[in-house]
């Protein structure tokens, strides 16, 4: 671990704490000009430098990260832990987040840039009392990776703190559009560019990011989702907000990992909120979902039954069976699907509609789509299909309803 600025993390303590009130999470790579202004940021916050601390997990070995870090040796608590590897964000976040000492975690991304009274105020109304909850920040100028950025005008940090005091003068800051949704799933609006929660919530429980993910996105969607198992409220913070700093991005390039990285946590998480989030993205699904969610049961056809999807595994080869009716148990019953399945296959059922599935092209031998998925409304009913034909190697049976 190499480290610029570190002390004993007893002097950071006030009574009853074994550390800092806070510690910034912050995973790196390759962003000196955005991390020179996160930096000049943090080192503008109103709360005392030696009760709050950088923990930056880092995935080069760079001589200008190291210099960078030396000029706020005197303003900032740093911690670097560093690592010569591949970018991987998750991985990057892990380092960080075990070498934290806060007592509240506040997981940034290096392109966001706080207030001078961000780490005061989220500490001393939201965490001073030992609160529980899981606190989502407002990314402000953020367009949700709606297209491409081939180029960044670099700016001074004097442009950014007019803008961030301006935004504080002006009273309470609503520009982020997850404020005005209804929080249907909750997880769902968790991102991980700015976010606050105990250190004590994340140790309790193992909550680290899963290394699986490669890429761009759904890391911190997985993550919110176990965050969210654990009954932990996650609320929208209106009066904790960052503001977010242009870098370069190929919306193409983050969507081709995007993908996959959803089937994979639909796999992990197999449910009809995340098939959902697979299928529509994170935002839209929160929209749709109780509509989901009547559409499937009532094509089910059972009082408080879903849909679901079979994989039955025989010699070898993966046969899915999609619209399966299941009851509030998620139970299935039905000679049709028995004959489907076979009596010697082992039979995997998962608590999914079949608007996504985590399974990569052509990865089953066979997919047979049952009556109950033809029922659901056109643009579910198109997903379902569409999927089927994806992943099944050989053309899909659509078995028809009897009269």
């Amino acid at each position: 671990m190499s480290d610029p600025q570190r002390s004993d993390p007893g002097e950071a303590a006030g009574p009853g704490r074994d550390g800092p009130k806070v510690s910034v999470v912050v995973p790196y790579r390759d962003r000196l000009d955005n991390l020179r202004l996160a930096l000049a940021a943090l080192a503008d916050q109103t709360l005392p430098a030696d009760e709050f601390e950088v923990v930056l997990g880092v995935l080069e070995l760079s001589d200008a990260y190291l210099a960078l870090c030396r000029e706020y040796a005197d303003r900032l608590r740093i911690v670097s832990v560093l690592a010569e590897r591949p970018w991987q964000v998750g991985y990057a976040r892990n380092l960080a987040l075990r070498a934290a000492t806060g007592e509240v975690l506040v997981l940034m991304d290096v392109d966001m840039a706080l207030p001078a009274r961000c780490l005061a105020d989220l500490y001393d109304r939201h965490f001073a009392a030992g609160q529980r909850v899981c606190l989502v920040g407002q990314m402000i100028d953020y367009d949700n990776n709606t297209g491409d950025v081939t180029e960044v005008d670099v700016r001074p940090y004097e442009y950014y703190r007019k803008v961030l005091d301006d935004l504080a003068a002006g009273g309470p800051v609503e520009a982020d559009p997850r404020l005005a949704a209804r929080h249907v799933i909750p997880w769902s609006f968790a991102w991980t560019a700015l976010i606050a929660l105990p250190r004590a919530l994340v140790t309790g429980h193992g909550l680290t990011f899963d290394p699986n993910f490669h890429g761009y996105g759904v890391e911190d969607l997985e993550w919110a989702y176990r965050v969210a198992r654990t009954g932990t409220p996650i609320t929208m913070g209106r009066d904790f907000w960052g503001v977010h700093l242009p870098h370069l991005r190929s919306v193409a390039a983050n969507r081709r990992t995007e993908a996959p990285n959803y089937r994979y946590f639909l796999g992990k998480w197999p449910a009809h909120d995340v098939e959902l989030a697979c299928a529509l993205g994170d935002f839209e699904a929160n929209e749709a979902y109780p509509e989901f969610r009547r559409a499937v049961e009532e094509a089910a056809g059972i009082p408080g039954g879903s849909l679901a999807v079979l994989r039955a595994t025989a010699a070898g080869e993966h046969h899915l069976v999609v619209g399966v009716p299941v009851d509030a148990t998620g139970r299935w019953a039905g000679a049709e699907v028995s004959a489907l399945v076979g009596p010697d296959a082992a039979v995997e059922v998962l608590p999914i509609a079949g608007v996504a599935l985590p399974y990569a092209d052509d990865a089953v031998h066979r997919c047979t789509v049952l009556p109950a998925a033809a029922r659901l409304p056109g643009a579910y009913r198109e997903r379902v299909f569409a999927e089927a034909e994806r992943v099944s190697a050989t053309p899909v049976q659509v078995l028809e309803s009897r009269p």
